[in-house]
């Protein structure tokens, strides 16, 4: 009998132990094989017709002064023959532009040399050291800098600066003159900021509304394609006087660009235009040229890291926020969160923001206002420009456009109804456990939701668009008169019952409604990039359960073999517990989601896994532990993926807790450094 109780308890335990170790079995990370494993960008042969652009602007001999980025002469000259060293060889506008016709292919590690400003230095000490190598180089001067007389100094943003700093017309003339320099133009006097919001922020002017404060109004679209047009038959015209030769080449200053403005530039002749965002230039998109800035003067161990850096996309690391939790109806408050969130941003060490930026102070997805000024909705705050700005200067990271596809409060506009297969003779109506949404085939809801896209784009600086979750139909939606039309259009039965009446009508009416989606969004990012750019970025949400169940593409309209052709970025809710699935196997889950997602050759390099840092499937939706997001993160790492972010950051109670976070989430901690 002892015997008996002394064992029990041991046996007990030993069960327990075992199937503690059972459980954690099923939960150790899948092991990647090192031939699955994504290879390093800078690892793989040059992409064919691809060209690495720096940015350079002023040269001195000694103490480079950084109010006009200059480098200094002697690593210059150490920079560009590490660059001949190692392979890269500069090319002219002319090559590029030719590859990009069907002409002689650039050669491998093709470098665009440019100089901007229009500093003398580029005659004195560049173009030396240019003509001793034979590299080609563009240099774009400043039409009002280079007009100012000898006696009078030069206005510089705010400081007055020395003449003798900057070139002459005849010192333009003569760099046109020696077959190694494109003169391009870097506008006339569109190098300054201007104000661009009621707070006072002041923007790249060529690339902003200008904001009157006396007036409380935004420059109207044609007094700023006026501005513009104006600005660029000047400076046209004073480069072809000097020259003899029309400019091609478009420098945006500060690296700015404007789709709209783009128009004007393109109109008059010009065929590429320099940027300052990252990575390879394509000859194929020569008007959104990206470049690398050279700042600093980097000594030749940074300069060759940020050269290799350029070759790659680098690591996504993303925070999603809620520009609800900024937004208070007292501005000096509004002012202060703000201040919050763009220090822990900074703070975060990450390269990307998602920013809400429509109102959802209910939390059910329905877009009832947005914080910037447009023509379709209430504007709850003009806040949107002012929070880009700020967490791109300050905390120095890209933000995307958080905006609904179909969520928005527009009355009298046809919604997306589902057909209740419990009482197939009732009217369809709006599903009350899903978004609100307008119907994507109602040209009315399409119209008003692209003037709202539109009316984003002007408002701010954004370097993307997230297309949110709400862009979904279900397997008995929509069944609205609009979408019953489409649906007769494109040959398939125009009746709920007809259209899931067998396997292939339902997979037909499915890829249909897929493609739909799709291809609105492309028509709102078009919408876009024509008022911002053609560099801005797309990236959609995308459920979990049609990358793990592709037979439940029918409950979504969602295929993430659509979404890797069609986006930038692919963002999956890597969300096991809004999914349902138990803790203990949470991690296992999200293993399964990465290895479907691998299956497509490439997808890991164009896919940001977005976690959640909040329960909402517990009462009370309380947030989860940081250390179990911080798990999941570095779960993620060791199955070699690159790109990863979460929602919701909630900056004002340091959810989840920045210390915890960290490590796991920036590329300047774990595994990194």
């Amino acid at each position: 009998m002892p015997r008996s109780f002394t064992c029990g308890p041991r046996l007990f335990l030993l069960a327990c132990c075992l199937a503690l170790l059972a459980g954690c079995a099923r939960d150790i990370p899948a092991f990647v094989p090192p031939a699955q494993r994504p290879v390093a960008a800078i690892d793989r042969p040059w992409p064919a017709n691809r060209v690495l652009a720096l940015a350079y602007h002023d040269v001195e001999d000694s103490d480079p002064d950084q109010r006009f980025l200059a480098v200094r002469t002697d690593q210059l000259v150490a920079q560009l023959e590490w660059l001949r060293n190692n392979g890269y060889q500069a090319v002219s506008v002319d090559q590029i532009l030719a590859a990009g016709q069907g002409g002689a292919p650039l050669p491998p590690k093709a470098v665009l040399l440019s100089f901007d400003d229009g500093y003398r230095s580029f005659r004195s000490r560049v173009y030396p050291i240019l003509k001793a190598m034979g590299w080609p180089a563009v240099w774009a001067p400043v039409g009002r800098w280079i007009d100012t007389p000898p006696d009078q100094p030069v206005r510089f943003g705010e400081l007055r600066v020395p003449r003798d700093r900057f070139a002459t017309w005849e010192d333009v003339r003569q760099m046109a003159r020696s077959g190694l320099v494109e003169i391009a133009s870097h506008t006339d006097d569109l190098h300054q900021g201007i104000p661009a919001n009621p707070q006072g922020n002041a923007e790249p002017a060529a690339a902003t509304y200008r904001y009157d404060a006396g007036a409380r109004a935004y420059e109207t679209p044609a007094a700023y394609r006026r501005r513009i047009a104006d600005d660029v038959r000047r400076i046209t015209r004073k480069i072809r006087q000097a020259t003899g030769k029309a400019p091609r080449v478009w420098v945006w200053p500060y690296g700015a660009a404007s789709g709209e403005a783009l128009d004007i530039v393109r109109s008059q002749g010009y065929r590429m235009a320099l940027t300052l965002d990252g990575g390879l230039g394509s000859v194929d998109a020569p008007l959104s040229m990206p470049r690398m800035l050279v700042t600093d003067s980097p000594d030749m161990p940074a300069f060759a890291r940020s050269v290799l850096g350029a070759e790659s996309r680098g690591d996504f690391r993303v925070a999603q926020v809620d520009l609800d939790y900024v937004y208070d109806p007292d501005p000096a408050q509004t002012d202060r969160n703000l201040g919050a969130l763009v220090q822990r941003i900074a703070d975060l060490k990450i390269d990307t923001v998602f920013l809400q930026a429509y109102a959802d102070p209910t939390g059910d997805g329905l877009a009832r206002a947005v914080y910037f000024p447009n023509r379709r909705l209430p504007m709850r705050a003009d806040l949107f420009n002012r929070a880009v700005w700020q967490l791109r200067n300050r905390a120095r990271v890209k933000v995307y456009a958080w905006m609904p596809v179909l969520s928005f409060d527009l009355p009298g506009i046809g919604r997306v109804l589902r057909l209740d297969p419990a009482h197939p003779d009732a009217p369809p109506a709006p599903d009350p456990a899903q978004y609100r949404r307008l119907s994507p085939f109602d040209p009315r809801a399409r119209a008003a939701i692209a003037d709202l896209y539109e009316d984003m784009a002007r408002a701010a600086p954004i370097d993307g668009v997230l297309f949110h979750d709400d862009a979904l139909l279900g397997d008995f939606e929509d069944a609205g008169p609009a979408a019953l039309a489409a649906y007769r259009r494109a040959g398939l039965p125009d009746s709920i019952p007809a259209l899931r009446a067998d396997p292939d009508t339902l997979r037909r009416w499915t890829r249909y409604k897929s493609r739909a989606l799709t291809d609105f969004t492309l028509a709102l990012a078009r919408r876009v990039r024509a008022i911002r750019g053609p560099q801005v970025e797309t990236a959609r949400n995308l459920y979990a359960e049609p990358v793990l169940n592709p037979a439940s593409e029918a409950w979504y309209a969602q295929n993430p073999d659509d979404f890797l052709q069609a986006y930038d970025w692919t963002v999956p809710m890597a969300m096991p517990l809004m999914e349902r699935v138990p803790l203990a196997r949470s991690g296992a889950w999200i293993d399964r989601l990465v290895a479907a997602m691998r299956q497509r050759p490439g997808a890991l390099e164009r896919t940001l896994f977005e976690l959640q840092a909040r329960d909402w499937s517990a009462p009370g939706r309380p947030p989860v532990d940081s250390r179990i997001l911080a798990g999941w993160m570095q779960r993620l790492q060791r199955a070699g993926v690159r790109h990863f972010g979460y929602y919701p950051d909630d900056f004002a109670h340091d959810r989840p807790a920045l210390e915890t976070i960290r490590p796991a989430l920036s590329t300047a901690w774990y595994p990194h450094r």
